[in-house]
């Protein structure tokens, strides 16, 4: 099947079903602990996601600046994600980014099918509905427009939304903006190992090669929210992911043995490490696994950008300066595209071949 005849959840959803079709219907041990995300994000007891100011990242003051880092490196290493809050990032951009890709997921369907993509013939960028092809067999509870935003010389146009107007200006200067965030980040995580400022940037293919693509996520109000999902657990393969969203509570981290649900912070990009980034690390950075929740009463949609390394040009493998005698690799070498299929692989079971 290919994507443009998936079914649109949103079309689901509105038909005014009662109950959700069964391939919608999580497995019964994941069941019991998918709970209501509007009370989950009340709870105040348990670890919370740290939330990290990066007001001080550029500080003049050496020593202020270096605390800055190190609570980044921190959250980094103990969690893998954190919410942002002082980025740099203009406001004004982001509530440009959120309203149109609000106005084009506001748009009738018919209206969005002409930017369908094509999974089957290779053509991912555009709109769709994620197929059954991951390890449960099930769907899951949301449509999505993906897209490369970033670098520019690499973006296919033709597949941008035209309308709104604001889409294309908002989403290319928003993409320029977070690819600066990124190479701060980027830095910051470099020292964090012991390596000189430039590190971890080329290692995931420099300015040239570093994708950033976009994949606005939009999660209909469910009839049945405690036996679905909007997207299932997982890590992501990214070097590093930002993601904005609406202020609707969905995202949950697994940490230390529980599913701990992220607040709303305002104003912030809630940052994940990526899969790449762990690996060059040699693990001291994590790549936490989550998942996002859906809900009866608000549609959910969020904004992420995969900040993803060139498919064949570059082999991942823990860096020589992560590994000791007593700390011996982690990860086996591979290119970002063996990594996709060893992943895609894992989650069909047909990877017997290693465990990590």
């Amino acid at each position: 099947m290919v994507t443009s005849e998936a079914p649109r959840v949103e079309s689901l959803a509105s038909s005014g079903i009662e109950s959700i079709p069964k391939e919608y219907v999580r497995p019964q041990e994941e069941l019991m602990s998918i709970g209501n995300i509007f009370e989950e994000e009340k709870k105040e007891e348990g670890p919370q996601v740290p939330t990290i100011d990066l007001k001080d990242i550029d500080s003049e003051d050496k020593e202020v600046r270096k605390r800055c880092c190190e609570e980044l490196k921190k959250a980094a290493m103990e969690w893998g994600v954190m919410h942002l809050v002082n980025h740099g990032i203009s406001d004004d951009v982001i509530d440009r980014v959120k309203v149109a890709g609000q106005a084009f997921f506001d748009q009738p369907v018919e209206e969005k099918e002409k930017y369908a993509n094509d999974q089957a013939s290779g053509k991912i960028q555009g709109y769709g509905s994620k197929l059954a092809n991951n390890a449960s067999g099930r769907l899951e509870w949301e449509d999505y427009f993906f897209h490369l935003v970033f670098p520019e010389d690499k973006r296919d146009m033709s597949i941008w939304p035209k309308s709104p107007s604001d889409y294309t200006p908002a989403t290319a200067e928003y993409a320029k903006q977070l690819r600066g965030l990124a190479t701060k980040i980027l830095s910051v995580l470099s020292l964090g190992l012991g390596l000189e400022e430039g590190r971890l940037e080329k290692e995931v293919g420099g300015m040239e090669e570093l994708m950033l693509q976009m994949k606005i996520n939009y999660y209909p109000k469910c009839p049945q929210p405690e036996l679905a999902l909007g997207v299932e657990a997982h890590t992501d393969i990214s070097a590093l992911t930002f993601i904005l969203h609406n202020m609707v509570p969905g995202l949950q981290l697994f940490y230390q043995g529980n599913w701990i649900t992220a607040k709303c912070v305002p104003n912030s990009i809630i940052m994940h490490i990526g899969d790449t980034i762990e690996i060059l690390s040699n693990g001291k950075y994590k790549s936490i696994l989550h998942r996002g929740l859906v809900n009866k009463e608000k549609v959910r949609i969020s904004w992420a950008v995969f900040c993803e390394p060139p498919k064949e040009k570059i082999i991942l493998k823990p860096l020589p300066e992560t590994m000791t005698e007593t700390e011996p690799p982690l990860f086996p070498p591979r290119t970002f595209a063996q990594h996709i299929q060893h992943k895609l692989f894992r989650e069909t079971g047909q990877d017997t071949l290693d465990t990590k």
